[in-house]
């Protein structure tokens, strides 16, 4: 459960961010505490993804304000900073971007021992134990394209967690899969979230957000327009376009 006392892990204000002419965020706020876990719902084109790109980094905000941590996530300037933010703040994709000429083991190991510069018998041990911890210790010799897609993004998830961060982020991380596998990824995110880590995903697994989330937040046209927790977002939505949007696909 997240720590309420403690100020929040992830802190955003009044955000906004353009593409072009095309704005796509266009003031967004929320608080993330420590242990918490939010899921961000809403039609394709929302400015989703783009919110957990900002949260690390890899794409810089207009204007406003996003702190994890200790990190001013805005003011980053250098490559090396922005290094120091993703050991504390790890993504996931819905492309699970495994390099395919490297074992599971391999993959999981390789930022630890060439971005982080730690020993190799440390992390080799650390990434024999996360392949565990997402049902892959058996996989573990083999290559990306010996395996199926919800073991690719098991490893994915794995890779992530080497790093030791304190927040994760979900993309989609299911969308690309068939039906079979996405309860093996949503089971290996659910053990994550028991056992206390920070994670902000961004979903079309309605369900899943209702039973996981502490916080849905609804979002549309780059603002967000509903939060709330899953009982009272998901059955008493006071919006008329969240309304119309869980009509859709619930």
């Amino acid at each position: 459960m997240p720590d309420s006392d403690a100020r929040p892990i992830v802190s955003i204000r009044d955000m906004h961010k353009s593409f072009g002419h095309v704005e796509v965020l266009k003031g967004i706020s929320m608080d993330v505490p420590k242990g918490g876990v939010v899921c961000i719902i809403g039609p394709s084109g929302s400015g989703k993804s783009t919110l957990l790109r900002c949260i690390n980094a890899l794409v810089p905000i207009d204007s406003g304000s996003i702190r994890v941590a200790n990190f001013d996530v805005h003011s980053l300037t250098t490559d090396k900073e922005r290094l120091a933010l993703r050991r504390e703040v790890s993504i996931v994709f819905q492309q699970y971007n495994l390099f395919p000429h490297k074992t599971a083991l391999e993959n999981v190991m390789m930022a630890p021992i060439y971005v982080l510069k730690e020993p190799r018998d440390e992390v080799r041990a650390r990434a024999i134990a996360l392949l565990k911890k997402v049902g892959l210790a058996a996989k573990q010799d083999a290559y990306p394209g010996e395996l199926s897609g919800g073991q690719q993004q098991r490893v994915a998830i794995a890779r992530s967690l080497a790093m030791r961060p304190e927040v994760m982020l979900f993309d989609e991380v299911t969308a690309a899969l068939d039906p079979e596998t996405v309860k093996e990824v949503l089971n290996t995110i659910r053990e994550l979230a028991a056992e206390g880590m920070t994670c902000m995903l961004v979903t079309h697994e309605m369900r899943f957000a209702r039973e996981l989330a502490d916080t849905v937040y609804f979002t549309d046209g780059g603002v967000i327009v509903e939060s709330g927790p899953p009982a009272v977002l998901f059955d008493q939505p006071k919006a008329d376009r969240t309304r119309a949007f869980l009509s859709q696909i619930l």
